[in-house]
């Protein structure tokens, strides 16, 4: 995606989420009231993240793995991730409520 083509908001979604510290995760609402958009328009922007920002910090509002709907690789990917900063996953795939971030 080129610059021309990156709606305005969306440098705003990766700025909050690169604000969500390792060991802690955010829902995609938290990250939307963080960036002041929408948790949908949160989605869309990280759908397409650049390198450097941590997207395998921002999880369902259950703490599922959302990505997993996309490709369940990337679900791997990021069960993995955040394991390796501590962050506890389920078998089914749901993060714990205790590793959210405070609102």
């Amino acid at each position: 995606m080129n610059d021309e083509a990156i709606p305005a908001w969306f440098p705003a979604v990766y700025e909050a989420a690169k604000q969500i510290p390792a060991g802690k995760v955010a829902s995609y609402g938290q990250l939307a009231d963080m960036a002041g958009v929408t948790a949908r328009m949160s989605g869309r922007a990280m759908w397409s993240v650049p390198d450097g920002v941590p997207w395998w910090r921002v999880v369902g509002s259950d703490g599922t793995l959302r990505i997993g709907n996309r490709d369940p690789a990337l679900a791997k990917i990021q069960r993995e991730r955040l394991e390796s900063e501590g962050v506890k996953v389920s078998e089914s795939g749901r993060v714990e409520s205790r590793f959210f971030i405070d609102e």
